[in-house]
């Protein structure tokens, strides 16, 4: 069991949008020999559909919107790659996914630098102590000094850089990329299927002379020498914890410098990590099975209607039909059909081991953050929730739909990255989002997965509160206030504050009432 363990490589790849994330996962999968050509899965059927973006949607808009889990094998090692969204108005998805990895891949157009979202994700990874890899990407256009580049990743995201490759020109004098892992060129041809590669004896081997323009080979030695005397080596320890992170040159639409990425990735990249639970701390080869849900997803398969909740294994191995402890709610539940992924493409398995991201079959039971055990009751920590920043009214435009609209409402919720609100005072539901363009999303599912026609209208909602605290207190509040009140999807009871001066004015009249941000449930 230890062995498989720790043949688990299980990473996230983050960044800004448009870096190249969706290129590069598809390239691993390439070299993974899992898919025929980037962009399309060899599906059992032989039938072609985008890997990573499976959704309608984000096919039609060009964007993730929600996490895909892809496993494959790679050179001895069982890879669990997620593939996250990179708009900030899907973040919220991004930040669960990096709770469920041991390592991140962070990608940087190296023609624009550090962007806002990768500093907001690389805050999350930060505080995580999660051992970060850098690929600056799209050296095949005009991009920023190298030098310049990792300067901006140490001083803006935190991250000490250890260069493991260099490149030689960008743009159209992109010339190859020199390798310190194990002194060898890469000749960049746009044209070639394979990538030359040639061993050479240092960056002053004369035989660089021949093979390179002069101006660039100058400009890359006067680099190599300055980030050699300027920046740490690589150290193997200092990269598992957080410390030092390798930095590689490429082009990913053009599949080049990923074969050799994926190669020390998969070299570097720790095996799974302990876990934190609020007992105790757990180790990944302990022998007992233990997990937690981070992701829920509703209509993988529309046809169907199914629901799965993504799991973490943290330890041990699973076995398909065991049972297992649902800590929240102490029940004994028996996982009889547990799936791996290629994005919406399941597949039943009869193990699998700590690292491994399974998908099991959701009735209806399980939460995000909820944790399975084997045999203890145990709660991980540090699965964050987020408060919602945007509200909308639901308005069903067909009457006779309204079963379909309240299901589809209740399913989409229960992913995590909308709340919904029934007021108490009217029929009309309400959605509270992080990012605005998830009511686009949200619409779009309702109208193609559960034939819901809908509309949306701002909601006069300033922010939301839980309320928590004296029970006549709470009472007295719904009362004076029943106009702005509502449940979630728990039952619990929530003020839709309409404006900052009266959530201020409720604190001040309320003393013996909590307004808090979320709702928690004790484990």
């Amino acid at each position: 069991m230890t062995e498989e363990i720790l043949k688990r490589r299980t990473f996230a790849i983050v960044s800004h949008p448009d870096a190249g994330k969706t290129t590069i996962t598809e390239k691993f999968l390439w070299y993974g020999k899992v898919i025929r050509e980037a962009g399309h899965v060899r599906a059992k059927s032989n039938k072609k559909f985008t890997t990573s973006d499976w959704m309608k949607i984000e096919q039609q808009r060009g964007i993730s919107v929600s996490s895909s889990v892809l496993s494959f094998p790679y050179q001895g090692c069982q890879i669990n790659l997620v593939d996250t969204p990179g708009h900030q108005d899907f973040s919220e998805d991004t930040y669960r996914a990096l709770t469920a990895v041991d390592s991140a891949l962070i990608l940087i157009d190296a023609a624009k630098g550090v962007e806002p979202q990768t500093i907001k994700l690389m805050a999350v990874c930060a505080l995580r102590k999660t051992p970060v890899t850098v690929f600056m990407n799209k050296l095949d256009r005009d991009a920023l000094d190298p030098v310049a580049l990792m300067d901006e990743v140490e001083r803006i995201l935190g991250l000490k850089c250890s260069p493991m490759t260099l490149p030689i020109g960008s743009g159209k004098m992109f010339q190859g990329v020199y390798s310190f892992i194990d002194d060898s060129v890469h000749f960049f041809n746009p044209e070639a299927d394979e990538t030359e590669i040639r061993k050479v004896d240092g960056i002053d081997d004369p035989r660089m002379d021949e093979w390179f323009d002069a101006k660039y080979l100058k400009e890359f030695r006067d680099q190599a020498e300055l980030v050699r005397g300027a920046m740490e080596p690589f150290d193997h320890a200092k990269y598992l914890k957080g410390d030092l992170s390798p930095v590689y040159f490429g082009s990913a639409i053009n599949n080049f410098g990923v074969s050799q990425l994926l190669d020390s990735f998969v070299a570097i990249a720790p095996s799974p990590m302990p876990r934190e639970a609020e007992q105790r701390r757990v180790e990944a080869t302990e022998p007992s099975f233990t997990g937690f849900v981070f992701k829920i997803q509703a209509n993988t398969d529309p046809k169907h209607r199914d629901r799965i909740a993504f799991v973490r294994v943290c330890s041990g191995k699973f076995v398909r039909g065991a049972k297992v402890i649902h800590c929240r709610t102490g029940r004994q539940v028996r996982l009889a059909a547990p799936s791996t992924f290629m994005a919406q493409d399941k597949t039943v398995i009869d193990e699998a081991y700590a690292g491994d991201i399974i998908g099991i079959h959701d009735p209806g039971l399980y939460n995000i953050s909820d944790t399975l055990s084997e045999s203890e009751n145990l709660k991980f920590v540090g699965i964050p929730d987020f408060a919602p920043e945007h509200f909308s009214r639901v308005y069903l435009e067909d009457p006779l739909r309204s079963k379909q609209l309240s299901q589809g409402l209740k399913q989409l919720s229960e992913e995590g990255a909308t709340q919904l609100f029934a007021p108490i005072n009217s029929p009309i539901p309400v959605l509270g989002v992080v990012g605005v363009l998830q009511f686009d999303v949200i619409k779009f599912r309702l109208e193609e997965e559960y034939n819901a026609r809908c509309r949306l209208e701002s909601a006069p909602v300033h922010t939301a509160r839980w309320l928590q605290g004296d029970t006549l207190a709470v009472a007295e509040f719904k009362t004076q206030n029943s106009h702005d009140m509502a449940t979630d999807k728990g039952g619990n009871l929530v003020y839709l504050c309409p404006n900052e001066y009266r959530m201020g004015l409720m604190e001040k009249n309320f003393p013996k009432i909590t307004f808090a941000k979320f709702h928690t449930e004790s484990p």
